[in-house]
Parts: structure tokens; C-alpha cells; sequence
């Protein structure tokens, strides 16, 4: 084991350190040994596993020996991902084979699954007797619904009989949170000949290989026998790799400044053990010196280690409050000021050309087609702005465009797009550009929606407009207002126009104020040109707009303090979870 003897910090308890030793006092910077309160960014992780009931039985004398291949769609090609192992004659498979992928809120993720009786060798057969049937759906529609039953189908659209399959979601965390840890310890033994030991705590991690790795190591305590080490904090995938009965071992030594420090005892516990301290209850253990307990016959210990405090904190993820039962409410609001040009007109840009879609409705399929994952009932809000709409033909910046201002939802994606080409014809396109009204809207609902005091329900908004917004004040006070609210707002600049002034908006390049100074809580709003986006994909825009999402959530319900409804891993739970 590999001893790092960099100089440790040093703490004098009873007097105050000499100016020489002081300058001599450097503090260790061991990756394991520090930790952020704030989870580090990287790819979330998904396990999938797969089950099925009432397969077809494709053999004569005995039932299908069924196996399931995942393929995922990319550039239009699907491919093989991965496959289950074969289970020989059972029509009802539970596999024990677990698929891992890569997660991403901000595209679409298409998956395909399908079953097939295996003859004899682990290769999918050519025949349609082989197959028994496939399905296919999103990463993200699984991961919204946690536990996703599908009926398998045939070639040609046909059911595959009464056959099902069945596929459970499971995050892998990156960070689980974090643990605080007080140590002290007692009648330690004194290594120094003319002064007191000065005392530090080890702790490593041992590893599935027995390997050791250390996870924090303690400042130094000068001259002391007793010593109270300051609180630390230490990730719960650094400590135990999150796994409470994973062995830790813990080394006591005497700090020497040449680095030769002196062993003083070990132990070794887990972190299913210090979960035992409580209010009025530590946990203690005996630091032994394994030469001392063979060569002295009363030997006891070499002091004693006490764990006085725990908190655990649980840090959630976007995918625990997802799968936690939160959902996502879409809402698009579109710009239907004049400065956009006749839609009669084919250089107008809420033309509907019936072989090209327009960047209007472009942005709202790519954006609005990840969303509708994440909304169980797949009701979307569709408000335009800007015009002048029936029966007065007075100027609205905040109306329904089914015209229906007592339910504003259209079904699916598909039912926005409908109601945007029936609304252009009844309305004359006026201005200004004014979108405060829709913001300051949205955030009162969800405004009304947070008195439930629970993670069920957030909010994006998808503003899509030709120009720079006229009435700049009012929506940077509406933007401050509405960052205390679950809610995120997406721009997306349509056509030619400068859009300079929009950036101010996006809290990118510096925080958000509103006209009096008062800053946002939180930066909710991502502001793109579409027309960086014109010889790209739809899932390119998507992807840029909506990659900010899953962090405004939990940030948004970290600051409320709100846990999942039903989180999605029960582990550790023996104390509280506390989002921090």
C-alpha cells in the first residue's frame, strides 16, 4: 500500500503554532480526500432489464427457447446493441442479462426489441418461424414510466397472439450523495519521547480485488492524546462504492515531518456500522496495534476511535424524480406578429408549404417530440401572441390557439401542429412582439401547482418568435419572477432577424437582473437561433435547447428541499434522505 507522506495539515489544540510552524503547515490535496457539494457532470447510465409472458411456441415437440436482442436506431440504420441469454423451452422468460446504455434527456433515444426462438447455436435465425415478435418505443418513454409493458407484434403490423414484453428501468448514479463524518478519538498512545503524539485519521476503501484506496485522510492534531477532527465530507460512492457492508479500513498514526510517521492502530468497520450512531449513542472502536495484541499479554488497545456525528445527504438525480412519478408539462407559445409576413405568401414565415415544413413548426417537432415522453397524458399547452384574433379581432399576447380559452391543451404533438394550421387563416397578424404576458401565465400556474409542496410536476415553456421581444423590461421581471417556480424557458429565434439583444435573456454569459437589480434565482432560460441550426437535424436543435433541462429541475427542487414523490433507490435507508 502506497503511503502518501506529503505534509498533512497540521491543528494545535491547547496553544497556539509558532510563526515558523506554521509556514511549515501545507494542506494535503488528495483527489479522495476533498469532495463538492455539487455532483460532478457525466453521462447518466440506465440498466435495463427484460422479461416476457406468452410467447408463440415455434417448436413442435417442446416450447420456444426464447432470447431478446436491443437495437438502437441511429442515422436512420438500426443496429444490434446487445442480446439476452438463451432460456431453453420457456414461453414466459425472465432474463437475467441486464442492458446498460447511455441516457440523454435532450434527444431521442429509439430502441428496438425483438424476441426470436433460438435453434440449437446463439444466432438469430433467418426464418419468420423464428421470429416471435418486436416492439419498439424511446429510451426516454421507458425511463418516464419506469416499468414499460408492450405487446409484441408481427410482421405487417400483426400481434404477435397475446404476447408481451416487459422492460424495468433502473439508474446507475454517478453520485448518490454524500456523507458528513465527526471523528474523535481517546487515550491514544503517546509515540513522541518528549511530547504528545500528533494524531491523524485514515480511511481506505477496500475493493472488490482487496485492493485499498484511500478516501480521506484527516488534518494533523499537534501535541494531543484526545483528539477532535474536524467534520468532513466524503462521497458515497468514494467511501463504500455504495455499498453499506463493503469493508473500510481505518489506520491511526503520529505525524512526522520527514514523513516517517509512526503507526499507532487500526480497525475496520463498514458504513452499515457507523449508520448505528445516534443523538445520545456514538459509535466506538478499539485502535489496535496487531504487534502489540501478539507480543503483550494484557494488551487492550492502543486507544479508542469514536464516530460522534453522521449526516447523510442524499443528492437526487433528474432520472430519480423522473422515475419518481414527476411529470413534464410542454407548453409552446407562438409569434404571430406581422413582422413575420403574409402566410399566403410563400416567403412569409408561417407559410404551409405541404411539402416542407416551416422553422415554426420545425422547432415545435423537435423540441415538443422529447417532451411528450415525459407527459403521462400527453396534453400540450399551444398560446400564440402578437395578433389579432376573433370574434373582436382585438390584439391578444396570450391566447389559445383552438381558440379555446377554457382548455388550451391540444393531444399530442400532433394535435399542436393541427391547431397552429387551422388558427392562421381565422387570425390577422398584427404585434408587438410582447411575450411577459405568457411568462408571468405560465409561472402563475406553476405557481399554484407548487402549493403540493412535492417533486410531481414542472414546467417548460417553448417560446418561438421572428424578432427581438419589444417589451424587454417587463419579460426580464417576468424571468426573475418565474426562476423561483418549476419552470424552464426555451427561445428559439425564427428567420433572419438580429437577435443580439436576446442573449441578455440567456444567463450564460452573465446572471439575469431585472430592471430593478434583483438577480434570478436560478438561470431557466436558453435562447438559440434556429438558423444555426437550418442544414442540421431536428434532433441537433433539440439537443442544444433542451441540454440545460435536467439540471434547472434539480436545482429547482434541491433549492425547495423536495425529494421524489417515490424515489428511485431505497438505499441507504436507515436515515432520512435530506436533498441538499
Amino acid at each position: 500500500m502506497d503511503r502518501d507522506s506529503r505534509p498533512l495539515v497540521l491543528r494545535q489544540s491547547s496553544s497556539t503554532l509558532s510563526q515558523a510552524k506554521l509556514n511549515e503547515i501545507q494542506e494535503l490535496t488528495s483527489p479522495a480526500a476533498t469532495l463538492s457539494a455539487v455532483p460532478t457532470a457525466c453521462v447518466t447510465k440506465v440498466e435495463l432489464r427484460v422479461s416476457c409472458k406468452a410467447l408463440l411456441d415455434r417448436d413442435t415437440l417442446n416450447k420456444s427457447d426464447p432470447c431478446v436482442i436491443i437495437l438502437v436506431q441511429s442515422q436512420g440504420q438500426w443496429t444490434e446493441l446487445d442480446r439476452t441469454e438463451v432460456i431453453k423451452s420457456n414461453l414466459n422468460p425472465v432474463f437475467a442479462k441486464v442492458f446498460t446504455l447511455d441516457y440523454y434527456f435532450e434527444e431521442v433515444q429509439k430502441l428496438r426489441f425483438e424476441a426470436y426462438d433460438i435453434h440449437g447455436t446463439h444466432s438469430i435465425g433467418t426464418r419468420d418461424d423464428d421470429f416471435l415478435g418486436g416492439m419498439e418505443c424511446t429510451l426516454g418513454q421507458i425511463v418516464a414510466q419506469k416499468k414499460m409493458v408492450k405487446p409484441l407484434f408481427l410482421k405487417y403490423g400483426k400481434y404477435a397472439g397475446k404476447s408481451t414484453i416487459t422492460v424495468h428501468a433502473e439508474e446507475i448514479s454517478g453520485n448518490n450523495g454524500y456523507v458528513e463524518l465527526f471523528f474523535s478519538a481517546k487515550k491514544l498512545d503517546d509515540k513522541d519521547l518528549f511530547s504528545k503524539s500528533d494524531p491523524f485519521l485514515e480511511i481506505y476503501r477496500i475493493n472488490d480485488d482487496e485492493s485499498e484506496q484511500l478516501v480521506h485522510r484527516t488534518e494533523v492534531i499537534k501535541n494531543n492524546l484526545n483528539p477532535v477532527w474536524e467534520p468532513f465530507k466524503v462521497s458515497l460512492i468514494s467511501l463504500c462504492s455504495c455499498d453499506e457492508e463493503r469493508k473500510l479500513k481505518c489506520l491511526v498514526w503520529d505525524y512526522d515531518s520527514r514523513g516517517k510517521h509512526d503507526f499507532i492502530g487500526e480497525f475496520y468497520t463498514t458504513f452499515g456500522e457507523m449508520q448505528k450512531v445516534s443523538e445520545g449513542n456514538k459509535v466506538t472502536w478499539d485502535c489496535l496495534n496487531p504487534k502489540y495484541k501478539l507480543k503483550k499479554r494484557n494488551y487492550k488497545n492502543s486507544g479508542v476511535v469514536i464516530l460522534n456525528e453522521l449526516k447523510l445527504h442524499r443528492v437526487y438525480s433528474f432520472l430519480d424524480y423522473i422515475m419518481g412519478g414527476c411529470q413534464i408539462h410542454f407548453t409552446v407559445a407562438i409569434d404571430f406578429t406581422a413582422s413575420n409576413g403574409d402566410p399566403r405568401n410563400s416567403c412569409s414565415l408561417h407559410y404551409i408549404n405541404p411539402y416542407q415544413p416551416n422553422e415554426y413548426l420545425k422547432a415545435l417537432i423537435a423540441v415538443g417530440e422529447i417532451c411528450q415522453d415525459y407527459d403521462s397524458d400527453k396534453r400540450f399547452s399551444a398560446l400564440g401572441f402578437g395578433a389579432r384574433i376573433p370574434p373582436n379581432y382585438e390584439v391578444s399576447h396570450d391566447f389559445a390557439i383552438n381558440f379555446n380559452p377554457e382548455d388550451d391543451e391540444c393531444v399530442e404533438i400532433q394535435g399542436v401542429v393541427e391547431a397552429y394550421q387551422t388558427c392562421l387563416p381565422k387570425i390577422q397578424l398584427y404585434g408587438p412582439t410582447n411575450v411577459a404576458p405568457i411568462i408571468s401565465r405560465l409561472a402563475k400556474i406553476a405557481a399554484g401547482e407548487e402549493i403540493t409542496k412535492d417533486a410531481s410536476r414542472y414546467h417548460i415553456l417553448l417560446i418561438l418568435t421572428d424578432g427581438v421581444v419589444t417589451d424587454m423590461a417587463d419579460t426580464r421581471e417576468a424571468i426573475v419572477r418565474a426562476s423561483y417556480q418549476p419552470l424552464s424557458i426555451i427561445i428559439v429565434g425564427v428567420g433572419n432577424a438580429d437577435f443580439t439583444d436576446m442573449q441578455i435573456l440567456d444567463g450564460d454569459d452573465g446572471v439575469l437582473r431585472s430592471p430593478k437589480g434583483e438577480p434570478v434565482l436560478r438561470d431557466i432560460v436558453q435562447f438559440v437561433p434556429f438558423r444555426e441550426f437550418k442544414t442540421a437535424s431536428p434532433a441537433a436543435l433539440a439537443k442544444c435547447v433542451l441540454a440545460e433541462v435536467p439540471k434547472q429541475v434539480v436545482e429547482y427542487y434541491s433549492h425547495k428541499a423536495f425529494a421524489p414523490k417515490c424515489p428511485n433507490r431505497d438505499w441507504p435507508n436507515s436515515i432520512p434522505n435530506t436533498p441538499e
